[in-house]
């Protein structure tokens, strides 16, 4: 259990935020999962591995990842030399922990002709034991330039693997995980959100099972379904993904109507992440005034887990690292 955070009445702490941003000379990144308080304060809002690129870019010596523990990793291997803190290290996620690096080693082991092919959430250490690590928006691109012949370990999550074999047809052995969230969708409820709201598109993440996937207009990353809610003609919209991104439509599209798709009861906050909600105004205060928690990692496993980052880099090209949510860092 975590300990009872210290008593910070009377402080101003977007102010004492700001301060300690200058005095450290830190970066704040927030995922467009977190809390609307936390995104308005943020230098940068975006997707996991786009967040970290923007802080690899910047010369702040300090990152503070508003995000789970994997993001916070991912930006630390590919910025060592940089300070990264993570609000709250229990802030972890269920695809991450639907695989553990000792099971991914042994499935790998048993399956030695086949490449894995994983999914950025999860571990540092199964990153390590990965040949190429791929986003949603990168996935397909990836593929693409792969061997037909070549047999492929797609992990962890089974949804976005199976999206992919249904859209590309390849045949690849799926890893068992999903996402607490988007797993949190119901197909019964959203029907009828559909029946009240004929016309309104469905934007989903590819995380989503297939039967939510299925009703879709539009699949894709947390920044393509912001993308295509601003391009489109559509006055209201239904997402199915973590709500905490609508927050970032209201703002950028004002006049139009933003429904977050439903859990099992129609109304429910089962589909908001409870490990992204971690993370709050007190805890990034302390955060940034104690540089704790800290995110460490043994060197060699993070070279090990940066040579499938850099393989898709590589591969994804432009797909990755692109069209963050950002704003002016302090300068004085």
């Amino acid at each position: 259990m975590n300990a009872p955070l210290p008593t910070l009445q009377g402080l101003d702490l977007r102010a004492e935020i700001d301060r300690l941003r200058r005095a450290r000379n830190a970066i704040i990144l927030a995922h467009y999962y977190q809390a609307p308080e936390i995104q308005d304060l943020a230098d940068f809002i975006g997707d996991s591995l786009d967040l970290s690129r923007k802080a690899q870019a910047n010369d702040a010596e300090v990152i503070a990842f508003c995000g789970v523990r994997f993001m916070a990793e991912t930006a630390k291997i590919l910025s060592p030399d940089k300070i990264v803190i993570l609000p709250d290290m229990a802030a972890g996620c269920s695809l991450e922990d639907s695989c553990p690096p000792d099971k991914f080693r042994a499935f790998r082991e048993a399956h030695p002709d086949h490449i894995a092919l994983t999914y950025i959430n999860c571990s540092t250490e199964v990153k390590a034991l990965s040949d190429i690590i791929v986003t949603s928006s990168s996935a397909e691109t990836i593929l693409a330039q792969l061997p037909k012949d070549q047999k492929i370990i797609f992990g962890p999550d089974k949804n976005l693997g199976g999206y992919l074999v249904r859209k590309t047809g390849r045949d690849m052995l799926l890893w068992p995980g999903v996402c607490i969230v988007h797993e949190a969708f119901s197909e019964t409820e959203l029907l009828k959100l559909k029946a009240e709201h004929p016309g309104a598109p469905v934007l989903a993440h590819p995380e989503c099972p297939p039967h939510i996937l299925d009703h879709a207009d539009q699949v894709g990353s947390t920044k393509a379904i912001l993308d295509f809610a601003l391009k489109s003609p559509s006055d209201v919209l239904i997402v199915a993904t973590e709500p905490h991104i609508i927050h970032q439509m209201e703002k950028a599209a004002p006049g139009k109507i933003f429904i977050g798709a439903p859990g099992a009861d129609g109304n429910c906050n089962c589909n908001m992440c409870p490990y992204m909600a971690l993370n709050t105004l007190e805890k990034l205060y302390l955060a940034l005034r104690d540089l704790a928690p800290l995110v460490e990692m043994d060197e060699a496993i993070r070279i090990a887990a940066k040579k499938p980052l850099d393989r898709m880099l590589e591969m994804a090209g432009n797909t990755v690292g692109k069209g963050d949510v950002g704003r002016p860092i302090f300068s004085d």
